[in-house]
Parts: structure tokens; C-alpha cells; sequence
């Protein structure tokens, strides 16, 4: 059988492949294996950073100059989600000992043999199928966003033209340059060189995001596992002590190590689950924003899909943690649901035990600041909300 862990950590490793990112290798600090495997996230990076740079000059510069709100907010959620996927991609990088320590972890609890071998099937085969669907509904999702976002400007050019038969150039994105960007010469490398930022920053969301999935999808199906093994412990007939202490070492050492498997998660993304918990709302709200305040149809639509992409990934993000938080608990009623009261006092107190401990969920949190839950998505639903309706009243004085 194979591994969730691995077969959907083959799919992620391919998104990273071209941006630098290696997850599943160990690199040494050595000037060999820094150039081999750093190289191309740091040409990457700087490549990226050139135009986060450029967004940000333009956004001090439009604002000291006047620039209307709608020119204001067009940049400003790009800006926003390029720091986003620095932050994501280098708390892979930073964290990358503990990142490995993780995938053994995962692998480990995966290959142990305990239970019933066709409900373990059973239940990694459910846990890959939604995993798959959810990976392929974001790629879908992301790849649009890229397109349309990549295209526009190319389909604003060709319908200037056809009205008044002149060529306007035009970027994908408002960016500073020490140069002109719009002057020919430059102009099809300053494009290329946005699609290919935005590509990166795609890809970087994207492939971190489905990471955490995977992860999460992984110590669930564990936890979903340890639930049918405590349910099953005591069996009809013919309790013996002996062979139960026995199987509850087991359980035990394995209910531990997916609780110490998703402390291992937390340290890895809470910084950087704090930056997409405090921009979410921005995001939301100012793509929200450009949907209804932009004319032009191409890039309201690009901006749609910037907005679906926005409140998928949040969302997603939310209901992973709500989930393992969900399936940690669910440990408990699992405990209840064995037959706890057909054994002596002293295996029932070793089952009250566990069933305690499970009463305190798992889960994980922003870096202490709030729980990674559904909660949280309609708090930062609601938030985008108020700054989407404040921004709607600043316009509206501009208009008249």
C-alpha cells in the first residue's frame, strides 16, 4: 500500500521544483551543496524581490503624488501576497530540520501495522481521494488566476488597438522601474519577468498550502486510526489483562506521537500562519474592492479569481486545523464508545486516562495569537468586511 505522505508529497515537490525549494533532501552547509541547491531559490528570490521593491516605490509614490484609491488598491493586494509567499517559502527553509524531522515522523506512524489492515486501506484511500480533490481544485483555481492576470493586459493592447488603431503598452503590474518600461525595448523582458514573479509567488502560496494539507491530511487519518484501535481494544469475549496492558502501550505511544506530530506542524508554520492571518482581511477586502470598483472587464475578472484564490487558501488553511483539532477530540469518544465497562477498575482507569488527555484538542494556532479553526475564517471574514465597507465609503466622496 502506498503512503498518503509520499504519494501526495510528489506532486508538491514538483510545484517547488522550479523555484528551489527541495523538502524531501538533505543539504549540507557546504559551499558545493549551497550552490547546487540555494542557487536557484536565490536567483528566484532576488528575481521576485526586485519587483516587490518596485510595488512598493510605486505605492509611496502614487500616494505622495495623488493617485486615485482604485490605482491605490489595484497594487497593493499584489504586494500583499508577494510578502506572503516570502514568508511562506523561507519558513520551509529556515525550519528545514525540523521540516524532515516531520516527514519521519508522518512515515513512521504510517507504516506501523496495528488494527484491522482493510479499515487502515479503507480510510487512507478516503483521506487521499479528498486531498487529491482539494490540491486539484486550488491548481485549477491558482493556474486561472495566473492566466488572466498574465493575458490582460495583452487583450486590453489588442482592443485599444482595434479602436483607435494605436499600440498602448501595457503591464500586468504597476511597478517602479530605474528605467522605462513601457519604452519597447524593455518592454517584453518587464513583462516577462512579471509573469515569471507571479509565477513564483503562485507557486510558493500554493505549494507551501499544500504542504500543511498533507501534512494535516496525514496525522488525521492517524488520528481517525487510533480512534478505530481504542474502539476495538476490549474485544467481545475472553478479556485477557495481559494482552490488553499490551495493546495500550501501543496506543498510547502512538496517540503521543500524533499529538507531538502536530506540535511539529505548528513550529514550522505558526510564524508565518500569524502573516496570513493578519493580511487575509486586506487581501479579501481590497480584491473584493477592485472586483466592483474596476471598469475594465479582463481585470475584473482577474481580480475574481484573485478573490476566489484568496478565500480558498484561507479557508483551507482554517479547515485543516479545524479538522485536526476535530479528529484529536474525537480520541475521547472513541474511549466512550469501547466496552470500558466490562473490564476491571483497573484497565477503565487506564482508558479515563486517555479519554482526559483527548478532551484537550490538538491544534494549532497562529503563533499563539488565535487557533487555526473555522472560527477564525469568520472572524477574518468579518473583518474584510468592515474594511471593505469603509473603502466603499471613501470612494464614493471621490465619485461625486
Amino acid at each position: 500500500m502506498s503512503l498518503l505522505f509520499d504519494e501526495s508529497l510528489k506532486s508538491i515537490q514538483f510545484l517547488f521544483k522550479y523555484v528551489g525549494i527541495y523538502l524531501d533532501r538533505t543539504i549540507l552547509n557546504t559551499a558545493e551543496h549551497l550552490i547546487k541547491f540555494r542557487s536557484l531559490y536565490i536567483i528566484n528570490f532576488l528575481w521576485l524581490n526586485t519587483d516587490v521593491i518596485g510595488e512598493i516605490l510605486w505605492l509611496i509614490q502614487g500616494a505622495l503624488h495623488g493617485k486615485s484609491l482604485i490605482e491605490l488598491t489595484y497594487i497593493a493586494p499584489c504586494t500583499t501576497i508577494c510578502m506572503l509567499a516570502n514568508i511562506k517559502s523561507l519558513s520551509l527553509l529556515l525550519n528545514q530540520d525540523k521540516v524532515k524531522q516531520l516527514f519521519k515522523q508522518l512515515r513512521n506512524m504510517e507504516n506501523i501495522n496495528i488494527g484491522d489492515e482493510e479499515v487502515k486501506k479503507k480510510m487512507v484511500a478516503e483521506g487521499k481521494k479528498y486531498l487529491r480533490a482539494v490540491i486539484k481544485a486550488l491548481s485549477v483555481i491558482n493556474a486561472v488566476t495566473l492566466i488572466l492576470f498574465s493575458v490582460s493586459p495583452i487583450l486590453f493592447m489588442g482592443l485599444e488597438y482595434k479602436k483607435s488603431g494605436q499600440v498602448e503598452l501595457v503591464l500586468p503590474f504597476l511597478i517602479v522601474y530605474p528605467f522605462n518600461s513601457y519604452d519597447i525595448k524593455y518592454w517584453p523582458f518587464v513583462y516577462m519577468h512579471q509573469v515569471w514573479s507571479a509565477y513564483l509567488v503562485v507557486t510558493q502560496v500554493a505549494g507551501t498550502d499544500c504542504l500543511f494539507y498533507t501534512c494535516c491530511t496525514s496525522i488525521c487519518t492517524q488520528f481517525r486510526l487510533l480512534q478505530n484501535d481504542i474502539e476495538t481494544i476490549i474485544p467481545e469475549r475472553n478479556f485477557d489483562e495481559n494482552v490488553f496492558r499490551e495493546k495500550f502501550k501501543k496506543l498510547a505511544v502512538r496517540h503521543e506521537g500524533i499529538m507531538q506530530s502536530v506540535i511539529q506542524l505548528e513550529s514550522i508554520y505558526a510564524k508565518s500562519t500569524l502573516f496570513n492571518f493578519v493580511t487575509s482581511s486586506f487581501l479579501i477586502c481590497l480584491t473584493g474592492f477592485n472586483v466592483t470598483a474596476l471598469g475594465d472587464i479582463g481585470f475584473m475578472l482577474s481580480f475574481l479569481s484573485f478573490l476566489l484564490m484568496s478565500l480558498m487558501q484561507i479557508y483551507l488553511l482554517c479547515f485543516y486545523g479545524d479538522m485536526i483539532m476535530t479528529s484529536s477530540m474525537e480520541v475521547s469518544n472513541a474511549v466512550y464508545n469501547s466496552k470500558w465497562y466490562t473490564v476491571n477498575a483497573k484497565a477503565a482507569k487506564h482508558l479515563y486516562v486517555v479519554q482526559m488527555r483527548a478532551r484537550k484538542p490538538s491544534k494549532l494556532t497562529a503563533f499563539s495569537y488565535a487557533d487555526v479553526n473555522l472560527k477564525s475564517f469568520t472572524k477574518i471574514l468579518s473583518t474584510a468586511w468592515s474594511y471593505f465597507a469603509l473603502l466603499k465609503t471613501m470612494e464614493s466622496p471621490t465619485r461625486a
